[in-house]
């Protein structure tokens, strides 16, 4: 890969490097064949700053920590990023584990999504039948944006709160807030930088049907239910992409972590 328009190069001291290609160089990755890509929104920066479309945003504290929201498309690899940062040092809060805690029998959600969906979406025991609830509001975008009106504040309180503790036990640590519907639900704002992991459609579509035993229709109506990858670049920091091998996701993962650690030890405004 050349390092011409601002492209800055690094070397992960594998047998490739990793080259960081600038936003307006986005479309001419196909003349760069030599070593691994991600695009960053700051290659002519220093990669410790908090991304300039997030800054006026950030609250106005000192904070050590940096919080870097994941999201991606379905079955575009984001889980295997957040395994491979974790692997590296990094904190990951899960969203979807945090949504399953806050719907536990009993809870606020829980009552809410019952009133709003009936019993039937409950197992024997009471808890959340996910798969009779998917199956109803993939099929109805009102019924979708009722689900996410119950559950999507009640997941960012406890994201909040995990944050807080992480941060209390570690100062300086890299935390990954994991999250399918990041964007969707507006939480990328309060996010310092956010990494969107991306596929093509026929490898999502393919790696669902296999993952999760979903028919290709089945697919289909979950991707219509998040909003299209092509719009999540617009709000992504960094991009990176999910069909690459485990070793090439590796190196990549590997030196993001450490500009992300970095980062982390920068003085934050007050």
């Amino acid at each position: 890969m050349g390092t011409d328009l601002g492209t800055q190069l690094l070397n992960t001291g594998g047998s490739q490097d990793v080259t960081v290609l600038p936003w307006d160089n986005i479309h001419s990755s196909k003349a760069h064949t030599g070593s691994l890509v991600w695009w960053s929104s700051f290659p002519d920066q220093s990669c410790f700053n908090i991304s300039p479309r997030r800054s006026a945003k950030m609250p106005l504290l000192c904070r050590a920590m940096v919080l870097v929201g994941l999201t991606g498309g379905l079955a575009s690899g984001k889980t295997t990023v957040a395994k491979l940062f974790q692997q590296c040092g990094a904190e990951i809060i899960d969203a979807d584990q945090v949504a399953r805690a806050v719907v536990q029998p009993g809870r606020a959600a829980w009552k809410d999504l019952v009133a709003a969906f009936g019993k039937n979406i409950l197992h024997a025991d009471r808890t959340l039948n996910r798969e009779a609830l998917a199956a109803r509001v993939f099929r109805s975008p009102k019924q979708l944006k009722i689900l996410n009106r119950i559950v999507h504040p009640r997941v960012a309180r406890e994201q909040a709160r995990l944050t807080r503790l992480i941060t209390k036990e570690c100062p300086d640590a890299v935390i990954m807030y994991d999250a399918a519907l990041l964007i969707e639900a507006k939480a990328h704002e309060r996010m310092d930088r956010v990494l969107l992991v991306t596929a093509d459609r026929t490898t999502q579509i393919a790696r669902a049907c296999q993952r999760d035993g979903l028919s290709r229709q089945e697919a289909l109506a979950r991707m219509r239910g998040q909003m299209p990858l092509s719009q999540k670049k617009r709000f992504a920091d960094d991009l990176i992409d999910g069909t690459l091998s485990p070793e090439q996701l590796r190196r990549i993962i590997r030196h993001l972590y450490r500009d992300l650690s970095a980062q982390a030890l920068q003085p934050k405004r007050r």
